[in-house]
């Protein structure tokens, strides 16, 4: 008899994926002398983390482009550019992947499918009035009662006052309220926010996504230095190492700018309130303890950050 159910496909997996940077176009437009910058600041983070694994531990790094809000430098300039740079500071990029590639590649949305993995976190005592995150755009972790107070003659009746402060589900002392907008509406189609697709791809990293049973999204190998004009003729995601250790991992480590910092805390805000297909989970943690591995139960705990500016 034949399952209804696709089979799960497995993926091969590092112990850490570490990423070498998340930059903005615009900030990758100086050449090598300026990239050559970044990847100095960064380089003792790096090397800490690498330490840290220890030699027994696999560890895959990569870089993310961000072209899908702007296509300044084409990849035929930048990926040799950014091979160079990184060379030179002593770093290796296993990994390079395309930021418009977390919102539509090899013919579907992984951007989408996330969407529809979110379980909006319900605010205690709310009667379900805050539309879902795919009607609104938006994702909470706090009862805006600041937005729905009108709404809520209670409210009124218990403060005396037009103004309710929000409060943080599950909250432990005092509150941290978040709302994260996922996408909007641009020139009539939707387009996703930065701290959405980080989010995508971060999961992407984690391995936790398929796509009717298929693990997501193919990896083609460098095959020298001839890149193209436009970014959309690159692969989702690009090996640059033919030695490297697996794009999936375990767990992730982003080192990353104190400027991002907002963007990443919206990150992990996402990312608790997305659910993982019970088969997948129960894969993964089975491969983690076939290797002697302790994983978190919480995707969000999968998940590290470095902030730095530099040492």
């Amino acid at each position: 008899m034949l399952s209804a159910h696709p089979r799960t496909e497995q993926v091969p997996r590092s112990h850490f994926s570490l990423e070498l940077g998340h930059l903005y176009m615009e900030a990758l437009v100086g050449g090598v002398a300026s990239l050559r910058r970044h990847f100095k600041t960064i380089k003792p983070w790096a090397d800490f983390i690498q330490a840290q694994a220890g030699p027994k531990r696999r560890v895959s790094t990569c870089f993310l482009v961000d072209e899908y809000f702007s296509q300044i430098v084409p990849p035929k300039t930048l990926v040799p550019e950014l091979v160079e740079a990184s060379t030179a500071e002593g770093l290796t990029i296993d990994y390079l992947a395309r930021e418009s590639a977390c919102a539509s590649a090899d013919g579907f949305s992984p951007a989408e499918l996330v969407l529809a993995r979110i379980v909006p976190d319900p605010p205690p005592g709310t009667n379900g009035i805050r539309p879902p995150p795919h009607e609104s755009g938006w994702l909470t972790n706090a009862q805006g009662m600041a937005r729905t107070a009108a709404l809520n003659d209670e409210a009124f009746d218990a403060t005396g006052s037009d103004w309710v402060p929000p409060k943080q589900n599950g909250v432990r002392g005092h509150g941290i309220c978040l709302d994260v907008q996922l996408w909007d509406d641009h020139r009539g189609r939707r387009r996703w926010s930065c701290a959405y697709l980080s989010a995508v791809w971060q999961l992407l990293r984690l391995g936790v996504l398929r796509y009717e049973g298929k693990a997501l999204i193919d990896q083609q190998s460098s095959q020298g230095a001839d890149y193209p004009d436009h970014w959309e003729d690159m692969p989702s995601i690009l090996r640059l190492n033919l030695h490297a250790q697996p794009f999936c991992a375990f767990q992730t480590v982003t080192v990353l700018e104190t400027r991002f910092a907002e963007v990443e805390a919206a990150v992990r805000m996402i990312l608790s309130q997305v659910t993982v297909d019970p088969a997948v989970a129960a894969q993964i943690v089975g491969q983690a303890e076939s290797q002697g591995v302790t994983l978190p139960t919480d995707i969000v705990r999968r998940v590290s950050h470095v902030f730095s500016n530099g040492l």
